[in-house]
């Protein structure tokens, strides 16, 4: 409690302060009625939080009430500092009084309005296609050209998004892919909660396979149902499995883990297990790896992994949030080596989870296509 406290006064601190105490002096009642706003957000955000998020209620009208405010207050906190900082540089320069501190909150306001409808516009479109080309030097010249789609963190959510998940199929099914992969975190809700905004992946074209592992959020919204789902969909579930594509008479192993919070969720039967990923499997092929979450790299990286594919980072989703989610993760975005063999590249996310925005951090498609050799 006493954490959750510190964090909700230290999100509305540098608003109240910026827009309503720093010189800028308003009238009382102005004041007051700001600061009557911003009290009862933080009383009543931790109780629709809970209401719309909590397994036993998952009432979604709460959830999209309490994920936008939180995005709308945390844009608004972002835009307050800056502001803050503007404001003691202009104070330094010698503009004073009660006009530069109004024009400051004026323009705090303005900018975050404009922040937020740009980063909702940019959260609620089918995503752009990213393109890369990955070297694998145990990849067999059979498969040199390889296809792989990815997608990560759709996060099904309070806010219906079939239309969306349909134009993301219809994008996926223009890429002529050997391979689509879907990283985890798929829905926030359960299989029947979700069913219409997950159906379209039953469409999703590939190939030779498409397959799928469950993210952190799947363990609070059972996780064995949306490996039934998926598999219910057509894709091959990697519940801590994997399964062989061939090509020109070469063969790739594509394996999947369970997400790392798996064993603490007290599911049975699930956990991060990547031996029996790759039992069975012949040592002498290249393998990729699907784990939701970049910082299982290092495990990926002592079993000689050629490429792992992982999302859960959003690229940060809501500027400046990348710089936190860098202190838990190895990588937020992009392509990164890890070891002597292991490539890792990290998604950016398709979807969004929560506030309905992203800022500096834009959704993706991604396209990879593997290439053998070192690239030299």
């Amino acid at each position: 409690m006493a954490v959750l406290v510190g964090v909700l006064v230290v999100l509305c601190l540098p608003p109240w302060w910026t827009l309503l105490a720093a010189g800028t002096d308003w009238p009382l009642p102005v004041v007051l009625a700001g600061t009557a706003v911003l009290l009862g957000w933080a009383v009543g955000f931790p109780v629709l939080m809970t209401r719309g998020h909590s397994p036993r209620t998952r009432d979604d009208r709460a959830a999209r009430i309490a994920d936008t405010s939180l995005g709308v207050v945390w844009v608004l906190w972002t835009c307050s500092v800056l502001g803050a900082l503007a404001d003691l540089l202009l104070a330094a320069a010698g503009v004073g009084g009660t006009g530069r501190a109004r024009l400051v909150a004026a323009a705090v306001v303005l900018l975050a309005a404009g922040t937020l409808a740009w980063g909702h516009h940019e959260a609620m479109r089918v995503p752009r296609v990213r393109r890369l080309d990955v070297h694998l030097p145990r990849l067999g010249a059979g498969l040199d050209g390889l296809r792989v789609v990815l997608l990560a963190d759709t996060h099904y959510g309070p806010i219906d998004r079939a239309a969306w998940s349909a134009g993301v199929t219809g994008v996926v099914n223009g890429l002529d892919a050997d391979v689509v992969v879907h990283a985890g975190d798929i829905a926030d809700g359960t299989p029947v909660q979700r069913r219409a905004q997950s159906a379209p992946l039953g469409a999703v074209e590939a190939r030779l396979a498409r397959v799928y592992v469950t993210g952190n959020h799947e363990y609070g919204s059972e996780a064995q149902g949306w490996l039934d789902r998926m598999t219910e969909l057509g894709w091959e579930a990697l519940h801590n499995r994997h399964v062989v594509v061939e090509r020109g008479g070469d063969r790739l192993v594509l394996a999947g883990v369970d997400d790392v919070t798996a064993e603490s969720s007290g599911l049975a039967g699930h956990r991060t297990d990547l031996d029996g990923a790759l039992a069975g499997a012949d040592p002498r092929l290249p393998v990729l790896l699907v784990a939701h979450q970049p910082k299982y790299v290092p495990q990926a990286a002592a079993a000689g992994i050629d490429l792992q594919l992982s999302g859960h980072t959003h690229g940060g989703q809501i500027w400046p949030f990348r710089y936190l989610v860098r202190i838990d993760q190895p990588s937020v975005r992009g392509l990164s080596r890890h070891g002597e063999r292991t490539w890792l590249y990290t998604s950016g996310g398709t979807g969004f989870w929560g506030p309905p925005f992203r800022v500096f951090a834009p959704s993706e498609i991604t396209v990879l296509t593997l290439r053998a050799g070192d690239g030299g």
